[in-house]
């Protein structure tokens, strides 16, 4: 995971929820979400009668040096899994690495369509939800609240996150009747925004889309405030922005400039508090989460925690720690009580499909780690797409690939 750049509030989350997913599954603290997952194949006695361990590596969110950590972690330390990551880039380059070797990749934060698209893995499997279903859940929302009559200015992220992420707000809010003004990509490694917020003031557009992600996000949306667009007109209209993918540690790091900003996540630590026992696990995962660290959970960390346990009960399931023993047990896996509902775990491509969140900066937090509000649970039935979408074309999944 990233430990270091833009990502790296992500990736230290995501460490500490895989620490705790290795004591539950080793039979230390509360459990967890052993206890709400509907399988009870996991009883806490690591996996196979086995104890489990791990190593963990800094992957600079850049794609070579994350394949050259894995890599070492399969030679060096004998790893058999491999999880983590906040990026996309780095994600796809890892799951292919564990396909050519015969490892299995369950994929952290990946939001791009590629991971489950173009580039596909059998060896690979992703929990969290893709950039489709992001256009799919806020366009809805962003119509009835801005109206369908506006003109979008993307700013976006140079990797393929940041494209597949474009692509799906674009369809999906052209297909409702926005006009997209321009698009313009900004290298991943920038920090000050403000040369690329300045054009969009004369740009005849009243929407800005930031396809940016962590420290990214936080610094553009920061420049676009500063440049007076949250009180801006623009065609007879209030200027809005609009951030596609943000966490709750996003939020914190952009503080009051969250404030009335919409998007989509994966999942919120509110959930089951706010909607009920549908999102059972929730509440579970933030306790044993909370009790350890002091702070909620963001998604990046459930994201981590949910597939390391999932691994760990395919091969309790299967008997074997054979990646293609764990594909078979996961090929469409429907299961309950991590904290999303009701989830499938598809064969076609192992993309996950669930509800999706979609939230709104809050205006008045009560407190550091209440700074977002969830606006509408969009079914599952609304972001579910054929594998082979135009968006997710291209790719196959190939056989899994037992390696030694």
């Amino acid at each position: 995971m990233p430990l270091t750049g833009a990502y790296a509030d992500e990736g230290a989350d995501e460490l500490r929820a895989l620490q705790l997913a290795v004591e539950h599954l080793n039979g230390q603290g509360d459990g967890g979400m052993l206890n709400t997952f509907s399988s009870k194949a996991l009883d806490g006695t690591g996996i196979l009668g086995r104890e489990v361990r791990y190593v963990s590596g800094d992957d600079q969110t850049k794609s070579d040096v994350a394949r050259a950590t894995a890599q070492s972690m399969i030679q060096k330390d004998g790893a058999i899994m491999i999880t983590g990551g906040s990026s996309s880039g780095t994600a796809v380059a890892v799951q292919a690495l564990c396909q050519e070797v015969g490892i299995v990749f369950m994929a952290g934060l990946t939001h791009a369509n590629d991971t489950t698209g173009k580039d596909r893995k059998a060896n690979g499997f992703r929990h969290f939800f893709n950039s489709y279903m992001s256009g799919a859940a806020l366009a809805p929302i962003l119509a009835a609240q801005y109206g369908k009559d506006r003109k979008a200015y993307h700013l976006t992220a140079d990797y393929n996150w940041g494209y597949t992420t474009e692509e799906a707000i674009r369809s999906s809010t052209e297909a409702m009747g926005w006009e997209t003004v321009n698009t313009v990509l900004t290298p991943l490694t920038q920090t000050d925004f403000s040369s690329y917020i300045a054009p969009v003031l004369n740009s005849g557009a009243d929407i800005l889309v930031l396809n940016h992600y962590g420290g990214n996000m936080v610094n553009s949306l920061t420049n676009a405030v500063q440049f007076g667009l949250r009180d801006a007109q623009a065609n007879g209209k209030n200027f809005e922005i609009v951030v596609p993918l943000y966490s709750e540690l996003m939020a914190r790091g952009a503080g009051a400039n969250i404030a009335g900003i919409l998007g989509s996540q994966n999942w919120d630590w509110k959930l089951e508090d706010q909607l009920g026992s549908k999102y059972s696990g929730t509440n579970a995962f933030v306790q044993s989460f909370g009790a350890k660290y002091g702070f909620p959970p963001s998604q990046a960390a459930h994201t981590c925690y949910v597939q390391t346990l999932l691994y760990a009960d395919a091969v309790t399931r299967a008997g074997s720690f054979a990646p293609c023993a764990v594909d078979e047990a996961l090929a469409d896996f429907e299961f309950d009580g991590m904290g999303n509902g009701p989830t499938l775990y598809r064969s076609a491509d192992h993309q996950c499909f669930k509800d999706v969140i979609v939230v709104r900066g809050k205006e008045n937090p009560e407190n550091e780690f209440d700074l977002v509000e969830i606006v509408e649970v969009t079914p599952v039935d609304q972001v579910t797409y054929d594998p082979e979408h135009p968006q997710f074309a291209g790719g196959a999944l190939g056989n899994c690939n037992n390696g030694a």
